[in-house]
C-alpha cells in the first residue's frame, strides 16, 4: 500500500510537472511569435542585411579563387567594386533612368486610365478606382464657389500631412538602404565572429549539429545568391535590349525593373511583364503583341534554361508551396515578407532536413 501511494504521488507530480513544463513552453512560443510578427520589419532589414553579408562573402571568395590574397584585401576589392560600379551607373546613365522613369510613370498613368475608361464604356464598375480622369472635351465648366477659409486650411493641413509623409517614407527608404549596406559590410567582413557568436548561444551537446546546420546554410545561401545575381542581370540585359529594338520607350528602366523583380520568383516575373505591356500599349497594338512575347521569352529563358543550369544544386522548392509561401508572407509581412520568402523557405528546409536526418539516424540506432 505504501508502495501505491508513492506511485501515485510520484505520478501527480510528474504530470504537475509536465502540464508546467507544456504551459511555459507554450507562453514561451507564443511570446517568440508575438515578437516576430510585431518587429517583422526590424526582422526582415536584419535579414536583408545577413543576406547582403553573405552576398560580399561569397563574391569575395569567388575572387579569391581567382586572384588569391587574405580575407580583408578582396573584401575591400569586392566593396571598391561594387562601388564603381555603382557610381559608373549614376553618372553615365542617371540622367537616363531619371528621364525613362518619369515618362515611364507618366505612360502607366495615363495607359490605366485609359483602360479604366474602356471599362467603364462597357459596362464594367470603376467607381472604386480614383484615378483623377479628366471631363471630356467640350464639357461645360461648372461654376465654382470661392472656398472657404475652413476648407482653405483644412486643405492646407492635408498639403502639409501628405508633404510630410513623403518626406518621412523618403527618409525610412534610403536610411533602411544604408541599413541594409551597414549590415552587410559588417557581417562581410568579419563573418566568423558572427558565427562563432551564434553557436556558443547553442548549448554544447548540440553544438556540432547546429554548426553543420549553420555551415550547410551559409553554402546554400552563397550558391543561390551568385546564381539569382547573374540571372537577374541576364534578365535585364535581354529585356532591355529586345525593347530596345521593338522601340518601346524607356526601354533601359523597364529592364532594371526586370531584372530587379526577377528577385522575386513567379510574382516578380508577373509583375514585370505587366508593367512591360502597360508601357507598350501607347506604341500599338503590334508593340504590345511584341513586348508580351519578348516577356514570355524572357520567362522561358529563366525558368527553363537560366533555374535548372545555375539553381539546380541551390534551392529545391516545389513551385505550388513556394508561390503560396510567398502570398501568405506577402498578405501578413507586405514586401518584405514577398521578397524573402524563398531565401527564408529555403533555410527552413535545411533546417528540417538535417533535423529529420539525425531523427531517421537515432531511429535506426535504436532498432539496430
Amino acid at each position: 500500500m505504501t508502495t501505491s501511494a508513492e506511485d501515485r504521488v510520484q505520478a501527480r507530480n510528474d504530470l504537475a510537472w509536465a502540464i508546467a513544463v507544456g504551459g511555459g513552453t507554450t507562453v514561451v512560443f507564443a511570446g517568440l511569435l508575438f515578437f516576430a510578427w510585431y518587429f517583422a520589419a526590424t526582422l526582415f532589414l536584419i535579414f536583408a542585411g545577413i543576406l547582403f553579408g553573405v552576398f560580399l562573402n561569397a563574391v569575395s571568395e569567388l575572387l579569391g579563387r581567382l586572384v588569391g590574397g587574405g580575407h580583408g584585401l578582396r573584401m575591400t576589392l569586392v566593396c571598391v567594386l561594387l562601388t564603381g560600379l555603382f557610381a559608373g551607373v549614376l553618372v553615365l546613365g542617371g540622367s537616363t533612368i531619371a528621364d525613362q522613369a518619369a515618362s515611364l510613370s507618366n505612360t502607366i498613368k495615363s495607359q490605366i486610365v485609359n483602360v479604366k475608361s474602356f471599362l467603364d464604356e462597357h459596362g464594367v464598375d470603376t467607381s472604386f478606382l480614383d484615378l483623377g480622369t479628366p471631363e471630356p472635351p467640350g464639357t461645360a465648366a461648372q461654376p465654382r464657389n470661392l472656398p472657404s477659409a475652413g476648407a482653405i486650411a483644412s486643405g492646407g493641413g492635408a498639403i502639409v500631412s501628405q508633404t510630410l509623409k513623403l518626406i518621412l517614407g523618403t527618409i525610412g527608404a534610403v536610411g533602411n538602404f544604408f541599413i541594409v549596406i551597414f549590415l552587410g559590410l559588417c557581417f562581410g567582413a568579419q563573418p566568423a565572429i558572427y558565427r562563432k557568436g551564434l553557436l556558443r548561444s547553442v548549448p554544447a551537446r548540440y553544438r556540432l549539429k547546429a554548426t553543420e546546420i549553420v555551415t550547410a546554410i551559409g553554402e546554400m545561401l552563397k550558391r543561390w545568391l551568385l546564381a539569382q545575381m547573374i540571372t537577374m542581370a541576364a534578365v535585364f540585359a535581354v529585356t532591355s535590349i529586345g525593347l530596345t529594338i521593338i522601340g518601346i520607350p524607356g526601354a533601359f528602366i523597364l529592364g532594371i525593373q526586370a531584372g530587379l523583380l526577377a528577385f522575386i520568383p513567379t510574382i516578380g516575373a508577373l509583375l514585370g511583364g505587366l508593367i512591360i505591356v502597360l508601357a507598350s500599349l501607347a506604341s500599338g497594338w503590334v508593340a504590345v503583341a511584341s513586348a508580351f512575347a519578348l516577356f514570355l521569352a524572357v520567362h522561358a529563358m529563366e525558368s527553363y534554361l537560366l533555374t535548372p543550369l545555375i539553381q539546380q544544386q541551390a534551392i529545391d522548392i516545389p513551385p505550388g508551396t513556394l508561390f503560396a509561401t510567398q502570398i501568405l508572407l506577402g498578405i501578413v509581412f507586405g514586401l518584405w515578407g514577398l521578397a524573402l520568402a524563398l531565401p527564408l523557405m529555403a533555410i527552413a528546409k535545411v533546417v528540417m532536413n538535417h533535423l529529420s536526418d539525425d531523427s531517421a539516424e537515432h531511429g535506426a540506432a535504436v532498432v539496430g
